[in-house]
């Protein structure tokens, strides 16, 4: 089995520009850690890369090649993703609505975030359908499971690392914003930001 080298300096350039540019697990954890600190945020993180390696796999492993090929069951989870993402903003803007108690240093109480990472991540086809793009890039001269392997965990890696720096980060800022103003104003972006997606993931 051989590991083609000299894929890896575009490799890393191009995994850079995919990491750093923000999406919806970006989003997803640094509200988390904004509203409910750092513990919270590391677990959504480890929900959120759970489901990516479970997509990674299934690039590695030839299913999501067959998977793709029915666009009948990525319609289906199209749709999956878009109805959890609007549950998500649904639950954001029910807590809205609830009286807000007295101003507190305390985080807020995120209920399950490593669920919340894992179904958003894993119920969204893009991510799939771009590692199916994105990863046979790569390969160059060596051997194709091997090759999508060991890239596949690079790129898991460097994700990992630049998204637990903004769970940190907001995790350590969490007790200064917890402002009955500041929060609202981060949950009515939330609110909207989940469910634009969830209408871009319906229309796409």
């Amino acid at each position: 089995m051989k590991f083609d080298v000299t894929t890896l300096p575009a490799f890393l350039l191009a995994c850079l520009v995919v990491v750093i540019t923000p999406g919806m697990d970006a989003f997803l954890l640094l509200r988390t850690s904004l509203r409910a600190g750092t513990r919270a945020g590391l677990r959504a993180l480890a929900g959120v890369h759970t489901a990516s390696a479970v997509q990674i796999g299934l690039v590695v492993s030839g299913l999501g090649a067959l998977l793709a090929g029915y666009p009948a069951l990525l319609q289906v989870l199209r749709w999956l993703g878009a109805a959890y993402l609007a549950f998500l903003a649904a639950q954001i803007v029910r807590g809205l609505l609830r009286p807000r108690p007295q101003e507190s240093d305390e985080p807020v109480v995120v209920t399950h975030p490593f669920r919340q990472g894992f179904l958003s991540n894993l119920m969204n086809p893009k991510m799939l359908l771009f590692s199916l793009a994105f990863l046979p890039q790569f390969i160059g001269s060596g051997d194709a499971v091997l090759q999508l392997g060991v890239l596949g965990v690079i790129f898991l890696v460097l994700a990992a690392c630049w998204e637990a720096t903004i769970v940190l980060a907001a995790g350590r800022m969490s007790r200064r914003l917890q402002r009955p103003g500041v929060t609202t104003t981060l949950d009515a972006v939330s609110a909207a930001a989940f469910l634009t997606i969830s209408v871009g993931l319906v229309l796409a």
